[in-house]
């Protein structure tokens, strides 16, 4: 069962070598790894033969070589793989489906990975990852031998001189996160969400890895009209989906995100009717954010199920900074990075299974579909527009493309002038699979927000803390069903994810289900200009920005300033400003840069109050 034992990583490699030296690598690899966040000194190591030895030094055999062989003389490609992290002495990594050699289940169960890698006829290398993009799965060639790990950490020392990637980091500033197939590393690529990667070797040579769609999101020929037929066949949908979730539990407790919105309550009361113990936890953000917390309160009463509330002061917030970049491994520029990390800090002390309503909105139409939809319709009536619909679906990132000139210093710039950020939208948001405009959003945010940013950072966090992460709305017969469904019933009027609250207004209290979505209000910007004023000058210290040769020494000087463009201000320069330190965090803790010689040529040295009353005096 999931909950007897502990999340874990793998790396492994595949191809033609020298089985000693390869050997020597992977061991020195598993040593460097013992320090990877969240990990335990644990690991289990699966050789070619399929026999599983679990120790502390690396004791190999052969592998896809008779022992008589003489080094070298390889007929097939070799294999070995190091899981990392096993909770326990005696733990042992699950038993996956024929062929596979390393895989991961965000949610524990070994019957549906993740992510995954098989082997085919001893000469094709297969990795993949299931459509909802919950695990990563990441991929570098090394001479002749093809290195494949579920943390990009793990594969760094694999490279000579790692070096980041131009188009990752361009990508980032666009989108918070980075796109797939691309990783902030040079030379380092990410298998994206419901493809396959496919390596054949074949006379002694090594192909070019072909890409494959496994799963493709697509609307459906016939649409669902009936509101009372798709209410009942939803409430069955959604109990089934919970259902296959809570399979393994005993009577174990389980923990649950709760914001207090629709999703998040939804799978409460979902838990809640299955008989599961539940218990709930809830940010509170002090007196700087509205607060969502007493919808959350209102939830927990309703449902009779213990609330915890986790405090998100600034002092909670930078503490957990650090750990909080470590734990994800990849840069996520989402200023609720760090109080989900915090609340999954929490959930580990009482549960080992812990659920979230991530992946509601992408289903049932929620976020930024109608002005999208009236951009559509507008480019449709005049085609002729300053602006086609992929930069419009780019602007509702609110990050900084379009600032490239004010953001980045010369050398990066010119790296990226042949750069097109809407080539990594255009498989998501193209018409082909859904001709109506509702479902093409649905895909493209299914594709996008959903599988390269919003699950694989949750399980990040949630692996951090041992925690297994179970999405109901990652549910494959759910998702499916909703390509079914008329757009008047996902999308009603100025009501958004009408079908959703018409199955659950019985099942909750309906101020929570009939209010309007807010999302979490992380107070970003109140903590940038107050309380992490000094910090900023440190974070984004300009003689260490400089250094780094990719962003402007002074952005941030500009961002406070609203010197950088008109639409930045307000909460935009608390998000602008925290994706550039999650950056500059990534790039010292994770991937290791030298922070190099700070300067002292910034306002954040001096009181904030001080130097705002001095701005005003110019002024």
């Amino acid at each position: 069962m999931a909950i007897n034992t502990a999340p874990y990583h793998f790396i492994g490699y595949w191809g033609y070598g020298s089985e000693r030296e390869l050997t020597a690598l992977l061991t020195n690899l598993e040593r460097k790894s013992l320090n990877s966040p969240g990990l335990t000194q644990n690991y289990q190591e699966t050789n070619r033969k399929g026999r599983k030895v679990h120790k502390g030094i690396r004791v190999l055999e052969s592998s896809c070589i008779s022992p008589d062989s003489p080094e070298g003389s390889y007929h097939h490609p070799i294999w070995n793989v190091a899981y990392i992290g096993l909770g326990s002495k005696s733990a042992l990594p699950p038993v996956f489906p024929k062929n596979i050699i390393a895989a991961i289940s965000a949610s524990g169960f070994p019957s549906s990975p993740d992510a995954w890698v098989r082997l085919q006829e001893n000469n094709y290398l297969i990795l993949g990852r299931e459509a909802f993009g919950r695990v990563p799965l990441y991929w570098t060639q090394k001479g002749e031998v093809i290195w494949f790990a579920s943390q990009l950490q793990l594969l760094l020392p694999i490279l000579e001189r790692p070096e980041v990637s131009v188009p990752g980091l361009y990508g980032y500033s666009c989108f918070s996160y980075v796109p797939t197939p691309l990783s902030p590393v040079n030379q380092v690529f990410a298998v994206p969400a419901g493809t396959e990667l496919v390596w054949r070797w074949e006379s002694g040579r090594l192909f070019s890895p072909q890409s494959q769609s496994i799963y493709s999101w697509g609307e459906s020929a016939q649409q669902l009209n009936d509101e009372a037929t798709a209410v009942t066949q939803l409430q069955i949908l959604l109990q089934d989906a919970i259902g296959r979730q809570i399979a393994d539990l005993k009577d174990e407790p389980v923990g649950v995100l709760l914001s207090g919105g629709l999703d998040s309550s939804v799978v409460a009361a979902l838990l809640v009717q299955a008989g599961v113990k539940v218990r709930a936890y809830t940010l509170d953000f002090g007196g700087l954010a509205m607060p969502e917390y007493p919808y959350a309160e209102k939830v927990a009463e309703f449902l009779k199920i213990p609330l915890v509330k986790v405090a998100a002061t600034p002092g909670y917030i930078k503490k957990a900074l650090i750990p909080t970049v470590r734990s994800l491994d990849l840069p996520f520029g989402d200023g609720v990075t760090v109080p989900l990390y915090l609340l999954a800090e929490a959930a580990c002390q009482e549960t080992q299974v812990i659920f979230n309503g991530e992946g509601g909105d992408q289903l049932f139409a929620g976020w930024t579909n109608k002005p999208l939809i009236a951009a559509g319709l507008y480019q449709g009536e005049n085609p002729a527009g300053q602006e086609t619909f992929s930069q419009q679906y780019l602007r509702t990132f609110h990050r900084l493309w379009g600032y490239e000139a004010q953001v980045f210093q010369p050398e990066i710039t010119a790296g990226i002038q042949n750069l097109s950020p809407e080539d990594w939208l255009l498989a998501a948001i193209e018409a082909g699979d859904c001709p109506s405009l509702l479902h093409r959003l649905r895909r493209a945010s299914l594709m996008l927000k959903g599988a390269q940013n919003i699950h694989p950072r949750a399980t990040a966090l949630g692996f951090a803390h041992k925690l297994w992460v179970r999405s109901p709305f990652c549910d494959l017969p759910l998702a499916e069903w909703t390509f079914q469904l008329s757009g008047e019933l996902l999308l009603n009027g100025a009501c958004e994810k009408y079908i959703l609250k018409k199955a659950v207004e019985n099942w909750l209290p309906p101020e929570i289900v009939w209010r309007e979505k807010r999302g979490m209000g992380v107070p970003l910007t109140s903590w940038c200009l107050n309380d992490f004023w000094h910090q900023i000058g440190i974070w984004l210290n300009p003689g260490t920005l400089r250094a780094n040769n990719h962003f402007y020494p002074h952005i941030a000087v500009q961002i406070v300033t609203g010197e950088l463009g008109g639409a930045i201000q307000g909460r935009r320069v608390g998000e602008s400003l925290w994706l550039l330190i999650m950056w500059q965090l990534w790039h010292s803790q994770v991937f290791g840069a030298e922070v190099g010689r700070k300067s002292w040529n910034h306002p954040f040295w001096l009181p904030s109050r001080l130097w705002k009353n001095y701005k005003r005096w110019q002024a």
